[in-house]
């Protein structure tokens, strides 16, 4: 499979898993800050979480990994979290930010 159309669908898997918390999935969230097929199809996700007391930081990164793991032509997962830069709604869509009415 062409490394952009499976990008394409770990992207599209990843739509389907919303923050506990919002009614906004992560990436719309802009909590998925990479999405990098490695060579033999390995998916790597650099992630980050609403704040380092979420309580979804555990079970939201298992997740991302568990669906992604899921999808044809995918070999290996990594998922890694990282703080920096930390998040904040300046980083959400615009359809996110519209969702959760702060316009």
């Amino acid at each position: 499979m062409e490394t952009e159309a499976l990008k394409e669908k770990v992207i599209d898997c990843i739509k389907t898993i919303y923050d506990p918390e919002l009614p906004v999935n992560i990436y719309e969230l802009g909590l998925i800050y990479e999405v990098d097929i490695l060579p033999l199809n390995n998916v790597q996700i650099v992630m980050t979480l609403t704040a380092p007391g979420c309580p979804a930081a555990q079970s939201l990164p298992i997740e991302v990994d568990q669906k992604v793991r899921q999808i044809e032509g995918v070999n290996d997962v990594h998922v890694s979290v990282t703080w920096n830069p930390s998040w904040n709604k300046s980083m959400m869509s615009e359809a996110a930010q519209l969702e959760l009415g702060m316009f």
